[in-house]
């Protein structure tokens, strides 16, 4: 299959990569003698007494957010990824152990005896997850989800939740400040924050592109979860002035049929390039298959111009990756020539 025009992530992510590696990357100990920290988080309140040295992050997202901090001595495991680590990161990785490619146990997960658990997503440390964050406060060790999934949004249903209120980036950049607190290193939250603003503010500088529609296609060909309005891809849509053409929708990521994707017929389809294997039509590859041998998609305007950014999965959720996503869907625009 010949697929001629769209964008992956590679040299830009390389480049941002360098800028987050530059701010984690500085020496393993405190910038100051820390005093115990209290965070409001989530409905909890957590308290942590000394900065961790055996904290588990259960999502790539936290983990990343870690690494780039500079803390992989200070990390006992990761778990649940949906990508290959960030550019930049690997090193640090492979530093720390991996429990689970997916949810561990939750007695997998105390063999490593934590002192801290992190997680991107309030189902993670959630009924059906890992364990509940009171499982593993009753044993002594704080708890962290990150704020992006949970305020402003209900996760009570049986889908991956609703928003009231769109998601911002300032909740991503919170949490890389709540985590270099609880860690004692603020001051390279601070600098992770400002190489992620200047990031975004340089992709999106001169880009108008208000007359442009795009979808966001995470995963699942037979019944495709495609983004709603608020969550990661919101930010992403927003800070281009495009327009998401399932913004009707508060859901995070609904099940949409094929034949509803088609009559919005968006003008770029921004498509998530995942390693794991959960779903149906995982990778960008097996997408861009489909979409090109679907009755009900092959004639869609994006489908006939290939008109595909390629995105990991990571960039699709509200992490600090969602910068990378604002940069290459940023790109893509400028490659197909939509930016005015």
């Amino acid at each position: 299959m010949s697929i001629t025009r769209f964008v992956r992530p590679a040299a830009l992510l390389a480049a941002g990569s360098l800028l987050l590696t530059g701010c984690g990357g500085d020496s393993g100990t405190a910038d100051a003698k820390p005093a115990a920290v209290t965070l409001k988080n989530c409905g909890h309140t957590v308290r942590v007494d000394a900065p961790p040295k055996r904290a588990v992050s259960l999502n790539q997202g936290t983990t990343e957010i870690m690494l780039s901090l500079g803390l992989a001595d200070r990390m006992a495991g990761t778990a649940t990824w949906t990508d290959p680590v960030m550019k930049g990161l690997a090193k640090a990785n492979a530093e720390v152990p991996r429990i689970s490619d997916n949810n561990p146990s939750f007695e997998r997960v105390l063999e490593d005896e934590p002192d801290f658990a992190a997680a991107s997503f309030v189902s993670t440390l959630g009924k059906g997850g890992v364990a509940t964050r009171e499982q593993f406060e009753k044993l002594g060790v704080p708890t962290y989800v990150s704020p992006s999934d949970c305020v402003g949004k209900d996760n009570s249903g049986d889908g991956d939740g609703v928003r009231d209120t769109p998601l911002a980036i300032d909740d991503v950049y919170g949490e890389v400040r709540d985590l270099a607190k609880v860690f004692g290193v603020a001051e390279r939250g601070e600098r992770l924050v400002a190489s992620l603003e200047k990031r975004v503010a340089t992709a999106t500088q001169g880009v108008h592109a208000s007359d442009v529609t795009l979808l966001y296609w995470f995963a699942n060909s037979e019944s495709p979860y495609m983004a709603g309005c608020c969550g990661a891809p919101g930010v992403i849509t927003r800070s281009l002035g495009a327009k998401n053409v399932f913004d009707d929708t508060h859901d995070e990521w609904p099940q949409i049929n094929w034949e509803t994707v088609a009559d919005r017929n968006p003008d770029v389809l921004v498509i998530g390039d995942l390693t794991r294997r959960l779903k149906t039509a995982e990778t960008a590859e097996k997408k861009i298959e489909f979409l090109e041998s679907n009755p009900a998609t092959r004639n869609m305007d994006a489908v006939k111009h290939k008109r595909y950014v390629i995105l990991s999965g990571q960039a699709m959720n509200p992490t600090i990756r969602t910068v990378e996503g604002v940069e290459q869907v940023a790109a893509g625009l400028r490659e197909f020539g939509l930016v005015r």
